[in-house]
């Protein structure tokens, strides 16, 4: 039996993989949220493709995203950054990295998690949307409008509201698979 997948999966195993058993699945674990925090910024300006086949790179340049040791990177570390070739090589995205994981162990210190924290866009469990097609789901709603503007608040960079909602849709705070799509119910079922 073929499954009906979201549109943009197309039919590049790596991408088909990604939405079947990542893409909208609730996470809860702050390193792995911090992975996605520092990939989706990574991203801006880019497919999701080219930095899902840079991701193993990033995992290794980045230290596993351990956000402690990102956080205290320094100039020396940086310029060794933009010679890996496995990442992507710009400046002020890897900065980023290091200012947001200085920021997310602010908000880690503050809140308790930065899960807690994210659980204040997304009152009681992840939003559960209901789209047609790809083409309806929106670039960015007024929740990843104050997530990204209570980031860029607290130093983040990287983060506008479309970064953020992209962010939001990775982690399973909206469930946007659309619902023709296999992983639709499935996922429904996780936020329940």
């Amino acid at each position: 039996m073929i499954k009906t997948r979201c549109a943009w999966a197309g039919d590049d195993p790596l991408y088909v993989r990604y939405h079947d058993t990542e893409w909208g699945v609730p996470l809860h674990d702050d390193r792995r949220l911090f992975e996605f925090l520092v990939l989706e910024s990574a991203q801006a300006g880019l497919s999701w493709i080219t930095i899902l086949r840079k991701r193993e790179h990033y995992r290794l340049a980045f230290d596993g995203f351990d956000p402690q040791r990102v956080a205290v990177y320094d100039a020396a570390r940086i310029a060794q950054l933009l010679g890996n070739p496995g990442i992507v090589r710009n400046r002020r995205k890897i900065e980023a990295a290091v200012r947001n994981a200085r920021v997310f162990l602010e908000i880690q210190d503050e809140v308790g998690s930065f899960d807690a924290y994210l659980s204040r866009f997304v009152p009681g469990r992840p939003r559960i949307n209901r789209w047609k097609t790809v083409r309806a789901v929106p670039a960015q709603t007024p929740e990843s409008q104050a997530l990204s503007q209570d980031l860029i608040r607290r130093g983040c960079t990287f983060v506008g509201p479309t970064i953020a909602y992209a962010f939001m849709q990775a982690v399973g705070m909206v469930n946007d698979h659309t619902v023709d799509c296999f992983r639709h119910a499935a996922i429904a079922k996780l936020c329940g």
